[in-house]
């Protein structure tokens, strides 16, 4: 994900990444292949700083991802969440949704500068 842009954020929703092939929300791939199936439904969109899978629908979920800017109980059971942003919500995704509009365009570049990566 180093170098990935938030291709689309909407405040008040979410900020969407993770398409690392095209960069504009069309591409993104994942280890297991173009797509692959939804996991499971058991955990909620039910607070802000959640991580789950962006797809076009169901089993559809490749590389991208989105975090929650609340709860968004409207999406449970069409997108799997994975993961929760622990440390710098405020002082990072809060100021990524500034830059974001309700049509999801982004008035200036936000991208994941660095990351790490699992050796397996």
């Amino acid at each position: 994900y180093k170098n990935c842009p938030f291709h689309r954020i909407i405040p008040g929703f979410m900020v969407q990444g993770g398409d690392f092939t095209e960069g504009d929300g069309t591409g993104g791939e994942s280890v297991y292949g173009e797509r692959f199936a939804d996991e499971n439904f058991i955990l909620k969109h039910d607070k802000q700083g959640l991580l789950s899978m962006a797809n076009a629908g169901p089993d559809s979920n490749g590389s991208q991802f989105f975090i929650t800017l609340r709860d968004t109980p409207h999406i449970n059971g069409k997108h799997v969440v994975f993961g929760e942003v622990l440390e710098g919500y405020g002082d990072v995704v809060e100021q990524m949704a500034r830059v974001g509009s309700h049509s999801g365009a982004t008035s200036k570049k936000v991208i994941i500068e660095d990351c790490g990566i699992l050796e397996g």
